[in-house]
């Protein structure tokens, strides 16, 4: 393996209510940057994460399992965290030991009773988030109702950069709102190819966008400065503004997929290189708050 230095390093913990799909979520990183040569699967026991007899019997993590990968030449450290309610605060232990969090969401449910204690554990923590919808391939998965209950039970600004393309048998895709492009999945490793928006979808894409400009520059006030005098800004200037907002726990990005069909996860892997934090750049103070 290559060596890394500590800015090419991020330390992520996937967490979330049990049964929303963490562990397919860290199979299916694992799966589409290459580490393993077929995805593991929790309903058939043969997730490579969750390795212990009672966790394959009961199909459900009850203990942290750590692994990595390697992604546009950075190292990305993964620690699957336990869905048992009953393990929540071996959950939070984890947290301190990472610089940032991917909180999985199903589809269907929405937020539920952990989603909302593993939140108030990252807020406390100061750690850096990400949300994953996850399981939008699934009947009665509804993105919009989801994020309605995120932005009402959950504390902190929560904004889309993606939306989905279909829904349940008809998810096929989804569209990247910064960089104005649908991306369709119809690879088996999650590869996209990318695309026209759905015309059907121009006018919800322009609204998020406008919303997702909106968020990303009250993050930051030079941003703001220079959005107002001159109207708009570069994409190059936007992905800083996301960077410096999920740093300052200001901004909240959230994605959307399928992790058993490994759709969005390329997306969801490239934010986390692109915008979470490294060793090296977290905050020392919060570092230290932790322990």
């Amino acid at each position: 393996m290559a060596k890394y230095e500590s800015k090419a390093l991020r330390n992520v913990a996937i967490v979330g209510h049990g049964g929303t799909g963490k562990t397919s979520l860290c199979e299916s990183m694992l799966y589409v940057a290459g580490k393993t040569d077929r995805p593991g699967r929790v309903d058939d026991g043969t997730s490579s994460l969750d390795y212990e007899p009672e966790e394959q019997k009961r199909h459900v993590s009850i203990s942290a399992a750590l692994s990595f990968v390697e992604w546009e030449k950075h190292k990305v450290t993964i620690i699957d965290t336990p869905g048992d309610s009953n393990f929540a605060y071996d959950t939070k232990s984890c947290l301190q030991n990472v610089d940032s969090a991917i909180v999985v969401i199903d589809a269907v449910a929405g937020v539920e009773f952990q989603t909302e204690m593993v939140w108030e554990f990252t807020g406390e923590l100061k750690l850096p988030r990400l949300v994953y919808i996850n399981r939008m391939d699934r009947d009665r998965a509804d993105f919009f109702k989801t994020l309605e209950s995120i932005k009402s039970r959950l504390v902190g600004k929560v904004t889309p950069l993606f939306l989905p393309i279909g829904v349940a048998d008809t998810f096929k895709g989804i569209v990247d709102i910064l960089e104005m492009k649908a991306l369709f999945f119809d690879d088996p490793k999650g590869a996209s190819k990318s695309g026209s928006i759905p015309a059907d979808m121009q006018e919800a894409v322009e609204n998020y966008r406008a919303t997702m400009i909106d968020d990303i520059v009250e993050s930051d006030d030079q941003l703001m400065d220079r959005y107002l005098n001159e109207g708009e800004l570069s994409s190059d200037e936007l992905k800083a503004g996301i960077k410096k907002g999920i740093a300052s726990g200001s901004l909240i990005p959230l994605i959307c997929g399928s992790a058993l069909k490994h759709m969005g996860v390329s997306s969801l892997m490239d934010m986390i290189v692109s915008y979470l934090p490294s060793p090296s750049r977290a905050r020392v103070g919060d570092r230290a708050r932790r322990r």
